[in-house]
């Protein structure tokens, strides 16, 4: 798998414009420089936990006897889920936080940058191309620093696009990541049906 193709897909399933509205919700209530500290130590817990899985993957998946063709199923079915909610939000608070209380790990790192879809697409990308763990780890990093850069930067992309702005990019993301995944769904009930 390029570099490039599978940095796109995490970065989509990541999805930190559509994220940002939240992230800025939750530290509102802290000082600019708090703000960074929190977002940095949330993005390194973050980048820390994807390297985790993407390198365990596979012993996760066969502690657990699953099988890459399940996974692959399983996954898009999940992304696919991922990107419909994206297209069509819904109301309510999901972070879980009472106003002012400083999130540590959760809900920022885990489920927002380091959620369950990229947690599958990483098992199921090192399932599928276990001898590309260097260009994997590179699509990691790439898809996390995008975005690290989009939320640490979250000022400038809230003056920038809007909360209509915002919104509408995430519904994009959220189209381009039904192909994706509806692909996935394909790919793996290909591997089943061939197996």
């Amino acid at each position: 798998m390029e570099i490039f193709s599978a940095a796109i897909m995490l970065f989509l399933i990541m999805d930190p414009l559509g994220n940002l509205p939240v992230v800025l919700s939750i530290l509102k209530h802290f000082d600019k420089r708090r703000r960074r500290i929190i977002l940095i130590r949330e993005l390194i817990a973050s980048l820390v936990i994807l390297m985790l899985f993407l390198y365990a993957g596979k012993s996760i998946l066969g502690f657990l006897h699953v099988q890459p063709e399940t996974l692959s199923i399983s996954g898009g079915v999940i992304l696919f889920i991922i990107a419909i909610k994206m297209i069509f939000p819904s109301a309510g608070s999901i972070t879980g936080l009472a106003v002012g209380e400083e999130p540590f790990i959760v809900p920022i790192a885990i489920p927002m940058i380091a959620g369950p879809s990229v947690i599958a697409a990483l098992l199921l990308l090192s399932t599928q191309y276990p001898h590309q763990m260097m260009e994997l780890s590179a699509s990691v990093f790439l898809a996390w620093l995008g975005t690290a850069g989009i939320l640490m930067f979250y000022g400038f992309f809230h003056k920038l696009l809007g909360e209509r702005g915002l919104k509408a990019v995430e519904r994009l993301m959220g189209l381009l990541l039904v192909m994706v995944s509806t692909q996935m769904l394909l790919d793996g009930l290909k591997s089943y049906m061939a197996g």
